[in-house]
């Protein structure tokens, strides 16, 4: 009996099994080039005052024609790697304007010769630490700083205005999101130029930068004006304060800093102003961003009928 097991076991798996020769794979062929996004766009727009070569990365939902209808809009910092991410998002989330409304994705891109690391600290930065003597040796490393508000000057008089016009984007619901140092260009936009978005989607604001310099910046803005028009929702995980333990931060609190941005926010009573802030649990600075993001754009931009997951 034991030995026909064997036998059957055998024959068994010489049939189920596949031979050497059946499972070998055939040679893969040449790339036909490099995969494309579909329904993007890039737009070179270059910055008229400084020459830099910017551009403006264009996402329409799948199917999208044109209507009469202004459409909504997501602008993100960072384009390299939040323009795939709000597009995936919105797809998979939004299921067809469900629970996202359909909107667009414009990426607010450098120029495609320039690094990343170089463009966001030059542009994305309100002041320069370099030309201070007691700046941190370990924590600015790129050759140029504090750039942000000829940056912002591009983007609101050039880049908003031209992408606007060409699409159709609707000024009512026209969302800036940011994370780090792009949340610190928008928390700028939104202390000196609040008009030009209708939402903003701060995450992880990196408000540490040159001693909390932006505090004194929302300190001026209130010194001259009564009223704050936005829509403001700040998301941090919750192992971006300092704390012992690996996924902590060793310096710079981003959980206490928030609080204490939308806390002085709050003490301007500001008629128009509305903000909330988000801890997320189990996130750090390198995860936070899809989930934070995700709950930022079901709050700025709802779909047609009620969240369901």
């Amino acid at each position: 009996m034991t030995d026909r097991r064997r036998v059957l076991t055998a024959a068994l798996g010489a049939l189920l099994m596949p031979t050497s020769r059946s499972i070998a794979a055939p040679a893969l062929p040449d790339s036909t080039g490099p995969y494309a996004l579909p329904n993007t766009f890039v737009h070179p727009l270059p910055d008229p005052v400084s020459g830099r070569r910017y551009e403006l990365w264009v996402d329409l939902p799948a199917g999208a024609l044109p209507s009469k209808e202004p459409r909504p809009a997501v602008f993100v910092t960072d384009a390299p790697y939040a323009f795939p991410l709000v597009r995936a998002l919105r797809n998979r989330v939004g299921q067809q304007g469900q629970n996202l409304a359909d909107f667009a994705v414009i990426g607010l891109a450098g120029p495609a010769d320039e690094s990343a690391v170089v463009m966001r600290s030059r542009d994305y930065t309100p002041s320069n630490p370099l030309d201070r003597a007691t700046r941190p040796a370990n924590r600015y490393g790129a050759p140029r700083y504090g750039e942000a508000a000829a940056y912002l000057k591009y983007v609101a008089e050039i880049a908003v205005p031209a992408v606007t016009a060409r699409y159709g984007l609707d000024p009512r619901h026209r969302v800036i999101l940011g994370h780090s140092y792009g949340a610190l260009l928008a928390a700028q936009m939104l202390v000196t130029r609040p008009e030009v978005f209708s939402h903003y989607i701060l995450g992880s604001p990196s408000y540490w930068f040159d001693q909390h310099v932006m505090f004194e910046r929302e300190a001026a803005y209130a010194k001259q004006h009564t009223d704050l028009d936005a829509k403001v929702f700040q998301y941090v995980g919750a192992f971006e304060a300092v704390a012992r333990g690996p996924r902590f931060n060793r310096e710079n609190d981003l959980v206490a800093d928030a609080r204490r941005f939308e806390a002085q926010l709050r003490r301007r009573r500001y008629p128009s102003l509305r903000i909330e802030s988000h801890v997320l649990a189990g996130e750090d600075h390198l995860t936070v961003a899809p989930a934070g993001a995700t709950l930022g754009l079901l709050w700025a931009l709802p779909g047609r009928g009620p969240y369901e997951g």
